[in-house]
């Protein structure tokens, strides 16, 4: 039981810190499962991705935010999507932190220094956030994975379905009402092949 509350405080301790927090220019910083996390600033593939995906969401329909920080409920994590997808209809007026039940579709893009966060770790954060759908970019193997029915809590928590669609290939975001079309998606030259999903 002590140990329990410790973990808590800390926990809740790490979140107040990151809120004062600056990392340096460029550099990207996140908090999860109560670890604080520091990326380097991304590839021009990366932005691309994610300029290429933005620009398929009709803004009538969804807002594609990036840099926007993320509250799972009943999480120690801020998880700093590269994109959150959700309605202008349940946007907040204001707030650094957006309630993950609001999101419709969060987004990361793999680079190598990402991959174990973005499959596993990640993974369980989203699902854990019940945001319907997860779509992990990956130009490391020129593919996407589709995850989507979130199901059960904290590190246990998971998708129940899982698709892999090669580059070129549309992505049915059925979340959305819309296919993702991946033609414009490219790959990261000289990174060694991994085996996630």
């Amino acid at each position: 039981m002590e140990a329990t509350e410790m973990t808590a405080v800390d926990e809740r301790g790490m979140a107040k810190y990151l809120d004062e927090f600056e990392p340096p220019e460029g550099v990207k910083a996140e908090l999860l499962r109560g670890v604080i996390v520091m990326m380097a600033g991304p590839d021009l593939v990366h932005n691309l991705i994610v300029l290429h995906t933005q620009r398929q969401m009709p803004l009538e329909r969804w807002y594609p935010l990036q840099t926007q920080d993320v509250d799972i409920a009943g999480e120690s994590s801020e998880p700093v999507p590269d994109l959150v997808v959700l309605s202008p209809e349940v946007l907040p007026s204001s707030g650094r932190l957006l309630p993950s039940q609001l999101i419709t579709m969060v987004l990361e893009v793999v680079s190598k220094y990402s991959v174990h966060q973005d499959y596993v770790v990640k993974r369980s954060i989203y699902a854990a956030g019940k945001i319907p759908a997860y779509l992990i970019v990956d130009p490391i193997m020129a593919h996407c994975v589709l995850l989507t029915k979130p199901t059960g809590q904290g590190e246990d928590a998971d998708y129940l379905s899982q698709e892999i669609i090669k580059f070129g290939d549309p992505v049915p975001l059925d979340a959305l009402g819309l296919e993702l079309d991946t033609s414009e998606f490219g790959t990261l030259p000289d990174v060694r092949p991994h085996r996630y999903p």
